[in-house]
């Protein structure tokens, strides 16, 4: 079942229910006061004729034959008078009697002075008439005939009410839903045109501030995830594809050249190092875009704990300099850190080591003394590491586009390279909602400043 028909039949059920509760409150409230108005008329009426008969006015007989005759046409009232010892001094019609007055009637009435009740389809009253220094009981019944076809009037025009009202309840109801969901097709819709080819595609959502426009705007977010996600896989597929290519192109030919024919042990050797030096270029390109992948995880997937960043720089330095002998790392504490937490910051370690090692082997690579300086400093609850060289720095136009992965500048001569470590640092560096930096002067040397977010909670003016 749609919502749109859910809707209508709770609206609809719901107001039917309230609907329903006000109907029965306005009948039972015309019954109840049909009732007490009748039980009303019936005392006039008794008392009326009581004064008639006991003041002698009017003859008994002729009010008999009034009534008998009446009673024919309408609904006419009976009435009887008794004394006080229950002797019966008139009544309309004592072959007829509506109610049969007993002695625990009349006793019941004079104890109480009045009652109320009902025989049948009849309602009567019993009251004490006082007549000069006497007292009589006197009873009235009679059938309300007007007040039961008023009601019942009444009855029908209120059911019709209901239906009606129901049926116009219903469609508002359904109209209603129907306005009020006619979004949520809008927004299927274009969610169903959105695939895999054309995942820039946004849903449409206003200046809205409702819940449907926060549907809209979380489908645009949901969105932008995997388009951010697609991206990354077409550009780590075709990069791997397009960067693995020349060494493996290189490496077969080395292998075909050594199977054209036999050759001495010394161009063996020649070729197996040509080979190797091939394999261990595929072999940090495949390092490198593996781990450009793993930096293109969702931030709340990457595992992340409370780790100090010179005990990182220390490891990193150690790795940079295992693997280059000729490299020359160098930390410095520009500051006196009291509190390890100035120094602490919740990250993946592995993860800020490979942006470390890929910020210190740039700066040896790019200085003719081969040496990079790494300072570590703080201000508040950020921790601030400079990693600083000599070299021959970067133009200024290509400084706004060295984080981009594949892409190289004009100092690309200069070493090889592939274009991954500094998009891979960027995107690292993000993953722990930190900021990177770079000033460079052209033949001066560069500076990349790395500022994150250490875990150091600030009590006071911060001295």
């Amino acid at each position: 079942m749609k919502i749109r028909t859910k809707l209508t039949l709770k609206y609809t059920g719901i107001t039917a229910a309230v609907f329903t509760v006000f109907i029965l409150f306005v009948y039972a409230f015309s019954e109840k006061n049909r009732e007490t108005r009748f039980y009303r008329n019936l005392r006039q009426e008794a008392i009326t004729k009581a004064n008639l008969i006991l003041s002698g006015t009017a003859d008994p007989e002729i009010m008999q034959e009034v009534y008998r005759n009446n009673i024919k046409f309408i609904n006419e009232v009976e009435v009887a008078i008794y004394d006080t010892v229950f002797n019966l001094i008139y009544h309309d019609a004592v072959d007829i009697d509506i109610i049969e007055e007993t002695p625990e009637m009349l006793t019941a009435i004079l104890e109480k002075g009045e009652i109320d009740f009902e025989a049948e389809r009849y309602q009567a009253v019993g009251i004490i008439f006082h007549y000069y220094d006497d007292h009589y009981l006197i009873t009235a019944a009679g059938y309300d005939g007007y007040g039961h076809d008023k009601l019942r009037s009444l009855s029908i025009l209120l059911v019709s009410l209901w239906a009606i009202g129901l049926f116009v309840i219903g469609l508002t109801g359904y109209y209603l839903a129907k306005a009020a969901l006619s979004p949520v097709r809008e927004i299927i819709k274009e969610v169903d045109n959105i695939s895999d080819n054309n995942l820039d595609n946004r849903i449409e959502h206003g200046d809205g501030n409702d819940e449907l426009a926060e549907l809209s705007m979380t489908f645009n977010n949901m969105l932008d995830r995997l388009e951010k996600s697609f991206d990354s896989q077409k550009m780590f597929v075709s990069n791997i594809s397009h960067e693995l290519r020349t060494p493996l192109s290189a490496l077969i030919a080395e292998l075909e050249i050594a199977l054209i024919r036999n050759r001495e042990k010394d161009e063996y050797q020649k070729i197996l190092s040509v080979c190797l030096e091939d394999a261990k270029k595929i072999e940090r390109l495949s390092a490198g875009l593996l781990d450009l992948a793993k930096a293109d995880y969702d931030p709340h997937e990457i595992e992340k704990r409370e780790i100090r960043l010179d005990e990182i720089l220390l490891d990193a330095r150690n790795t940079v300099i295992k693997a280059n002998n000729d490299y020359n790392v160098e930390l410095v504490f520009d500051q006196e850190i009291d509190d390890d937490s100035l120094i602490t910051v919740s990250g993946n370690e592995y993860l800020l080591k490979t942006a470390f090692i890929n910020l210190i082997e740039n700066n040896c690579k790019f200085s003719e003394d081969r040496e990079s300086r790494v300072y570590i400093s703080y201000f508040k609850n950020t921790s601030i590491i400079r990693f600083t060289d000599t070299g021959i720095g970067i133009p200024e136009s290509d400084i706004e586009e060295i984080f981009l992965p594949f892409k190289r500048g004009e100092n690309g001569e200069y070493c090889r390279g592939y274009g991954i470590g500094l998009a891979l640092v960027k995107k690292i560096v993000n993953l722990h909602n930190g900021q990177i930096k770079v000033s460079s002067k052209t033949g001066e040397g560069t500076v990349f400043t790395i500022e994150l977010k250490n875990i150091y909670k600030l009590v006071g003016p911060f001295l």
